[in-house]
């Protein structure tokens, strides 16, 4: 069953919030298998005024916590409940970072995040960022929940 979320429905999955919160709707989500997300990048993004004021581009460290929030939402999808404040979803590793296409105001993000597999607590997914339908980043990125 593949379903779609609002920011409303997001904000339920994900315990970010502005600025950081980086998945602004899921297109679809199927549990156990993958989920397709979608970032809007506005010239208003925080980060721009640094990143850089001559030429804006949206730090790839942040392209790559979409992606695990994107994974995190899947994650807590496929597991059938939502995060509490007695846990936190962490980083566990990113394997194979790269970045092929600078990210800019205006561009629309697509994340495609697809369970590779889950082991011991620790979820290890293929995702990958598009702009336009062109790779602009891809990875592999591990995940975990996490009791206080």
């Amino acid at each position: 069953m593949s379903t779609q979320m609002d920011i409303h429905e997001i904000l339920e999955y994900l315990p970010h919030r502005y600025p950081f919160l980086l998945i602004d709707r899921v297109l679809s989500c199927e549990p156990e298998k993958g989920i397709v997300a979608l970032k809007n990048v506005s010239i208003n993004e925080p980060f721009f005024t640094g990143h850089f004021p001559h030429h804006p581009v949206m730090p790839g460290v942040l392209i790559i916590e979409a992606m695990a929030q994107a994974a995190a939402i899947l994650t807590f999808k496929t597991l059938g409940t939502k995060p509490d404040g007695n846990s936190v979803y962490y980083f566990a590793g990113i394997d194979g970072a790269r970045f092929k296409k600078p990210v800019s105001a205006g561009d629309q993000l697509i994340f495609k995040v697809s369970v590779l597999r889950s082991m011991r607590g620790v979820w290890k997914f293929a995702a990958v960022a598009e702009v336009d339908g062109q790779v602009a980043a891809e990875a592999e990125v591990m995940c975990t929940i996490r009791n206080l």
